[in-house]
């Protein structure tokens, strides 16, 4: 049964960091492109961040660059999702998505991603 759970989310303060951790099982995470997506309140799901299976290329969104970092460890079948010098703006629900090998499409589309975690809550305030 292939699972994807991610954990992390929390209330940070602007400027602040967090981790999330996307923990997949029923699956070989090598083998498998990861996406990060957020969902902020009365917006549409918006990429954020992927890592491919072959390589562990990354890409971001345009305006994350330099402000988030994704890796993998396969050997924990674990993604990261670092994000550092938050904004209020960064507050959403994020998600971990993942498909074999590589998206069907744009990293950046999560209609490519066959499997989803159940998200968790990012709240940037003071």
């Amino acid at each position: 049964q292939v699972q994807l759970v991610e954990s992390g989310g929390g209330l940070v303060q602007p400027g602040g960091s967090l981790r999330l951790s996307c923990a997949v099982s029923g699956f070989t995470l090598e083998y498998y492109a990861i996406g990060w997506f957020c969902r902020a309140p009365g917006k549409g799901r918006e990429g954020v961040s992927f890592i491919s299976s072959a390589d562990g290329s990354t890409y971001y969104a345009d305006s994350l660059k330099g402000r988030f970092t994704i890796s993998r460890d396969n050997a924990k079948n674990t993604v990261y999702l670092q994000m550092s010098a938050m904004k209020p703006e960064d507050t959403a629900v994020y998600y971990c998505a993942a498909n074999q090998w590589s998206p069907a499409g744009s990293y950046y589309a999560a209609v490519g991603y066959a499997f989803w975690g159940q998200g968790t809550q990012v709240t940037v305030s003071s």
